[in-house]
Order: C-alpha cells, then structure tokens, then sequence
C-alpha cells in the first residue's frame, strides 16, 4: 500500500520535474552559497534547447517587479502541511435544513492562501468563474500579510488581529513605504495559484479602484498572459467617495480575463428583464389609460437590474415596452420616396440624405408599426428601437448599479456590513458567462454577495451554479452592531446571510435548488509531525508511530484530508457504513471507501474489495493481526485488482 503524502504540492518541485523531462541534458549540480552540492538548470544547455535568448541579471528588459516578488512566486509555489475541518453545526442542507451535509456550495473560513492550496488538486481546472473583490489598498483598509513580510508575533501587536491558526490582516497606510508592495505581495500568490483552479474556457472578474488598477491589470497579465485580457469595465454607482478634494468619484472598475480567449464560450449575455411577460405586462399598462411617464416608471420595477444605465435613454413607451427614436436616414443614401402621413396623408418632411431603408423594407416597418410619426406631416418620421425586443444583450462596458441596495438589506437583517457589493451588481456579472452549470469561486466572499446571487439566478432561471467561498474569520468591530448582534466574525455574518437569504429565495420561489452550504475551516495536518519526518524519530522514540494522528481528530477529519489528497470534490455525496462493527465511509457512490478504525479484520478488508472502489484507505498498521496485514494486498487483487490502496 502507498502512503498518502497529506500535504499541498510543491509546485517548484513539479515545475523542475516538468523541466528536467523535457530537457535532461539541462540537469546538472553545482555549489550554493553555503557550500552544499545542489541541483540546477545549465542555462546555456537550455538556451541551446529552446533558442531563444536567456535574460542575465543587468541586462535591460522589459518587466513588471517589486521588492520580494520572487519571495510572492516561491510562496505560491510552497507546499503547506494543513487540512480542512467540516464543520457540521455550522452547515446547511440543500433543502434549508441546518445542519445538513448534502449541498454543493462550500463556504471556507480560514487564509485564502492556505486554503487555495488546498484546493489546488481537487479543483485543478474545475472553475468555471472567479470573482473577488480583494482590498482596494486605499490606506484605510486591511490586507493579508503573510509569513514572509513580518512575524506573527509583530503582527499581532500591530493590528490584533489574528486566531489560533495564525490567520492576520494589517492596516496598510499610506505612509508605508512598501504601500504598493505589501499589497502586490499579497495579491500575486492567489492569483498565481487561482490561475489553476479555473478551467480551460473560465473567467475572473475582479473588483477593484483606480489604487491598484493599474497593478493588477500587469499582475493579470503577467500570470494569465496579456492576450487573454477581455475587458475593463466601468462600474458607476449612486454614492460617491469622499476622499478626493478635486472629483467626486462615483465609479469602480470590474476587469476580467480568459483562462484561455480562444476557449471562452461566445454567446455573452444578459438579461434585461425579470419574465417573460414583460410585453403583456406593458400592453395592460398603455390600455389603462396612464400616461408615458407613468407607464415607465411602472415598467422600470420589471428591470432585471433596475439601474440599467440605458433605461432612461427610452423615453418613448407604446405596448411593446420602452423604446427610443433614431434616424430613418443614412449618409449617401439615394433612396428618395414619400412616406405619407397616417393622419393627414400627407408627404412627410424628409431631409437632405436618403432613406436608410428600401421602399418595401419601410413599408414593412410602417405596416408593423415600427415608425414614429410626429403630430404632423411637417415633423420627420423616425424609427423606433425597443429595448427589450431582445430579451438578452451583449454586457456592456459601462454599468450602473444602486449601490445602497445591499447596505440597506444588510442592515434591515441587523448585519451592519459596510459596502457590501450590490446583489444586482453580482448577478449581473454571473449571468455574463452563458452557462448555467458553472463553478463559481470567490476567495474574497465578504459578506457573502456571490452566494446569494448564485442562489436568486438560479431560482430564477433553472439554472445549476455551484458556489465556493472563502474568507478569512476576520473580527467585527467590537462597538459594531453587528458585533452586539452576536456576529463576532466577518464569517458569522456571510454564512448568517446565506442561511436567510436561502430560507427568503425558498420561500418566495419554491424553486427546486440548492439553498444550503457545507462549512470548513482551515486547520492544521490532522497527522503529527512524525508523519512527515520519520527519519528524525530516534530510537527511544519508536512508540510515537503507534499512532500518527493528532489527539482529537475525528475519522471524519481525516476523511476530509484524504479526499483533498486525491483529489475527491468536497461537495461530494458521503455517506456512513458499518461493516463488521467497523465505521466505513463511501464516498461519490463507492468512488472512495475508507476506514480509520483499528483492528481492521479480514473480513472488512474482503467486504470493502467487493464494491470494487478506485481509492481504498486505512489506517497505517490498522489490521488486527499479521495474518490480515499479510492477505492485504491478496484480497484486493482477488476481488478488486484495479483498486488504488492508500494508508495514511
């Protein structure tokens, strides 16, 4: 049986293997600074490879860096010894049920550093959508700081901010001198890690202000590569900052990027309005007599995104809905007829171009009623262009969303969350990418805006979206209403919001969706340090290998490690067995089947072998005698050769 590693990757370590096979003749040692024969790459020998020319220290070229960039790419690329810990009490079943353990969405607490890497391999190329909403670095806000910068201890004397596990946020002023530098520290590792998770045809949208703006667009391009950039997107709200002496800003940016542009699916879209009735709804209204300006403010209620900056633009409303006027002439036109008056059947005004449109073509738009005329003959006809003829539009550019929607309902459910993203905001973006059984993470969750638009679209459209989010249990301001409220934690309040945001959607939907979440939090290796050093044991110390899982740990807590060592979907179905009085956990129908009790007897390692899983896992020296440790491998290769077998 092999042994599971039950730690992230070293990815610089897979990254020279990947090199090493590719060119071998670059492998070669040399001497480090302390004098030790170590391994390297001749780059002259790699130059000769690829030819293309290699980059000396000194030499001009053109680069993106900061101090301690290449400390942020080795801390990427560095394997962590910790687990995530399910946390049931705190989990939601996919009907609302507290306590549930069969929803699809996961909710994380803990660094998103940490926990990124430990869903590096179980979702290796399985998000469809990323969006986070990472600190501006205004000056006033928090950011991650992580080992490498400062210790743990200077940190928590800066700012108080930290837990058990170490998890730490720092105020990051202006009057740092590594201002921007802290904050590219911070922000290059996930990205460079969140790269991964995203699959082949995937996005990531990200929030962010003119602070780092410029920043994170070469950040992006440096991990995601400059030719798979989409888009910068304005983002303007009704509320302004006020921190700038010169221009009131009123507007954010939301860039996003491609995995890979060539693989992004077309057909973006979005909707503009909540049903399909929408035209009916507008013939009632313009048979009740109301006026035009009546009518559109009836209708702007039915607005899928109610501050659609286009909206207002349409002034004119008939039974098909809001529509505005545009010309019927076009430059060099020779199209040269009379279009005759409804009421006074008399030519109407015509300009110095001609027509846009054929004698047939107009007479079509005039008999569909597609032409405005003026009172009379003397004002010129124009065309009326609808804005919801077309259900679905390309997104645009420009966005304009109510941007105290979602301050008012968080502080209506006694939250308090300051500048929570708007919930039509969030929808909007989700709904951008034209497939409903999407992935989506955000490692920045906040409050938890992203789950609850995944939940609403859903109900709305039928659609499968699956949410991952992860926040770092970050304390509430003690004088906070949210604080008093019992929300301790920036994650009290995001999972809080997820369970009554659920139970509303359900209750006023009924719709057949997924309205819960499965909770885990960062945690260290459920293994002891001898696991990963036998080597250093001495002998005296022998005994320490009875057992190498930590005091405490539950079999369910090392389920969950293993599954995150083979790659199993957390949001996978487990259940619960007994076979032989032998706690056994099945997971993804049979696709894994462990057991972590002692004493393992023939004929649960027999039993087990016969529902022939990929992945079988025990307990290292767990049979209860040699003879069953002896047959082990014999079982397996009678009833289920093909069967993988781990210890741990």
């Amino acid at each position: 049986m092999e042994k599971l590693k039950m730690h992230t990757p070293d990815l610089a370590e897979e990254n020279y293997r990947k090199l090493a096979a590719l060119f071998p003749n670059a492998v070669t040692e040399t001497i480090d600074d302390d004098g030790n024969v170590v391994r390297a790459i001749d780059k002259d020998v790699l130059m000769q490879e690829i030819n293309a020319q290699v980059v000396d220290d000194g030499q001009e070229r053109y680069q993106f860096t900061w101090p301690d960039k290449k400390k942020s790419v080795i801390l990427a690329n560095a394997p962590i010894a910790k687990t995530l810990r399910f946390e049931q009490g705190k989990s939601v079943g996919r009907d609302g049920t507290p306590g549930g353990t069969d929803s699809e969405n996961i909710y994380i607490e803990g660094d998103n550093l940490d926990a990124l890497k430990l869903l590096q391999e179980t979702y290796l190329g399985k998000v469809n959508m990323i969006y986070i909403d990472p600190p501006y670095n205004t000056g006033n806000d928090f950011i991650y700081e992580d080992d490498y910068s400062e210790s743990v201890q200077k940190y928590a004397n800066t700012s108080g901010q930290t837990d058990e596990e170490g998890n730490q946020l720092v105020q990051n002023s202006e009057s740092n001198g590594r201002f921007h530098t802290d904050w590219l520290n911070m922000i290059y590792p996930r990205l460079k890690i969140a790269k991964d998770l995203i699959s082949d045809d995937g996005v990531i949208f990200i929030s962010i202000d003119d602070n780092e703006l410029a920043n994170l667009i070469r950040c992006c391009s440096e991990i995601f590569g400059s030719n798979n950039f989409i888009a910068t997107i304005i983002v303007a709200s009704n509320s302004a900052k006020n921190n700038s002496k010169f221009v009131s800003i009123t507007h954010e940016y939301l860039i996003c990027i491609a995995k890979n542009k060539e693989k992004t699916p077309s057909g973006w879209a979005v909707e503009k309005t909540n049903s399909e009735s929408f035209i009916n709804v507008s013939q009632q209204l313009v048979k009740s007599g109301m006026s035009e300006k009546e009518i559109h403010s009836e209708l702007l209620a039915l607005v899928k995104y109610p501050k659609y900056y286009e909206f207002d633009h349409y002034t004119y409303v008939d039974s098909r809905g809001p529509f505005r006027a545009s010309d019927l002439t076009a430059p060099g036109s020779k199209a040269k007829y009379d279009i005759i008056h409804p009421v006074t059947h008399k030519p109407c005004k015509t300009g110095t171009r001609g027509w846009a449109y054929s004698e047939s073509e107009m007479e079509k738009l005039i008999e569909n009623d597609y032409i405005l005329f003026g009172d009379d003959e003397k004002v010129m006809p124009q065309l009326k262009n609808y804005l919801f003829e077309n259900n679905k539009s390309l997104p645009k550019s420009v966005l304009f969303f109510d941007s105290q929607s979602s301050t008012r309902w968080m502080k209506s459910q006694g939250f308090g969350f300051d500048f929570p993203k708007s919930i039509d905001f969030m929808k909007y973006v989700i709904s951008m990418f034209p497939k409903k059984d999407i992935q989506v993470l955000d490692f920045f969750s906040g409050s938890a805006t992203t789950a609850h638009a995944v939940m609403q679209l859903n109900a709305e459209d039928g659609g499968h979206r699956k949410c991952i989010l992860i926040q770092l249990p970050e304390q509430t301001d003690e004088k906070s209403e949210a604080y008093k409220a019992g929300y301790k934690t920036i994650c009290d309040i995001g999972e809080e919001r997820i369970r009554r945001a659920g139970k509303k959607i359900k209750e006023e939907t009924g719709a057949d969706i997924d309205y819960g979440f499965r909770c885990f939090k960062v945690d260290s290796s459920n293994m002891k340090d001898v696991y990963y050093r036998p080597a250093e044991v001495k002998q005296d110390q022998i005994s320490i290998f009875e057992d190498n899982i930590k005091s405490g740990r539950t079999p369910e807590d090392l389920l969950i490690q293993v599954m995150l060592d083979l790659g199993v979907l957390l949001s996978s179905k487990i259940e619960e067995t007994e076979i032989a009085e032998k706690k056994v956990f099945s997971v993804a129908d049979g696709y894994l089947i462990a057991c972590f009790d002692q004493n393992v007897t023939e004929d649960v390692v027999t039993e087990i072998a016969k529902q022939h899983p990929f992945y079988a896992v025990f307990r290292d020296s767990s049979m209860s005698n040699d003879s069953v440790a002896a047959n082990f491998e014999q079982i397996f290769e009678t009833y289920s050769p093909q069967t993988v077998r781990k210890v741990l």
